[in-house]
């Protein structure tokens, strides 16, 4: 179950009319959290994002299923909507068999390091065109003090 104020943000974006991926976005940010603090743990940064993306469907954010997901993750997307619609009582033994599978695994999925490593991966697949426009829309957002600083940090990694 996510924690209330998770709730309350991503019902916050949605009432300024923001993305459902921007709403999503908060349930993905309070698993890094929760594995970062070790409630559980996660084989990988997109295990953990998954989870994220499950939750905020269970909440009843309107995230469609993955485009070019397999048949199982499709499937499993369209019952975490349902689920957000029927507000049944989760499993007990199911809840707590899921718990102890993930405290059983590693806690690096959400270091800085692999989420980087993560967008990177995503970013590659994506092509120079979207590269490409997210920097323009990050110019864009920075505002000018924002621009300087990624000026400066660009240079300092050009001459590292």
């Amino acid at each position: 179950m996510p924690e209330k104020e998770t709730l309350e943000r991503a019902h916050e974006d949605a009432r300024e009319g923001k993305s459902p991926s921007t709403q999503a976005g908060e349930f993905v940010r309070e698993e890094m959290d929760h594995i970062r603090q070790g409630k559980h743990g996660a084989r990988s940064t997109k295990q953990a994002i998954a989870i994220g993306l499950s939750k905020a469907r269970r909440a009843g954010v309107k995230l469609g299923p993955p485009k070019g997901a397999s048949e199982r993750t499709k499937k499993q997307a369209m019952n975490d909507e349902r689920r957000a619609k029927s507000r049944r009582k989760p499993s007990a033994r199911r809840s707590r068999a899921t718990s102890g599978a993930l405290k059983r695994e590693g806690h690096k999925a959400a270091s800085k390091k692999s989420l980087a490593a993560h967008a990177r991966q995503v970013s590659q697949k994506r092509g120079a065109a979207a590269r490409h426009d997210s920097a323009l829309k990050a110019v864009r957002t920075k505002g000018p003090r924002g621009r300087s600083a990624a000026a400066q940090k660009a240079a300092r990694t050009r001459a590292a």
